[in-house]
């Protein structure tokens, strides 16, 4: 990316926007997935319909976050003066990653596979466990600086460039997972049948 377009995209903080507005999203989703886990057994086509409407919003927050990592480490100017994230959360981080690719990979074998996938729910519960202690961490880390991130975009007193584009990102990933999540829903009929299956 050159520097005019960086510029025209709202270079870091824009991109700091972007991450924190797809984080607002997420936790929003998140703790609606987390919700059907109380009652896993006749909530999980809710629960299927929410993992694969998460999708898109999960790819958009790796890629911001990514790009940002990217940026910082090849010694681009703005990203470097942001300075380094806290040293426990860039141990964190890759943690965060490939629980999260592990989570979410084999909770879609699950829908592809339907309940004879038992090696597929076993990575998905354990990845679970890890992503679920690993996020935590993150999510605390965080928090308090998302609301305001996650609204900046819709503050004229603090325009910058980039803000429709990156609202219909995140718009675009919301209705690529809605467009997902109906299209694959009737995927989990088969669990609402499998004896084994205690969440």
């Amino acid at each position: 990316m050159s520097v005019r377009s960086a510029a025209r995209a709202g270079g870091s903080e824009g991109n700091r926007r972007l991450t924190g507005a797809t984080a607002a999203v997420l936790l929003v989703l998140l703790a609606a997935e987390g919700v059907t886990l109380l009652a896993i057994r006749p909530l999980v086509s809710a629960h299927v319909f929410i993992g694969m409407l998460l999708l898109p919003p999960v790819a958009l927050k790796l890629a911001s976050t990514g790009h940002r990592f990217v940026r910082y480490y090849t010694g681009h100017g703005a990203y470097r003066a942001d300075g380094p994230p806290h040293p426990l959360l860039r141990l964190l981080g890759p943690v965060v990653v490939l629980a999260t690719a592990a989570l979410f990979a084999s909770g879609v074998g699950l829908v592809v596979l339907g309940p004879g996938g038992g090696a597929v729910l076993g990575l998905h519960k354990a990845s679970f466990v890890v992503w679920f202690a690993a996020m935590g961490a993150h999510v605390l880390a965080h928090v308090v600086r998302v609301p305001r991130l996650a609204s900046a975009d819709w503050r004229r007193h603090e325009a910058l460039p980039g803000a429709a584009l990156r609202r219909w990102l995140l718009a675009g990933s919301l209705v690529a997972g809605l467009i997902l999540a109906v299209a694959t829903v009737h995927l989990a009929g088969p669990w609402h049948h499998f004896v084994g299956f205690d969440g």
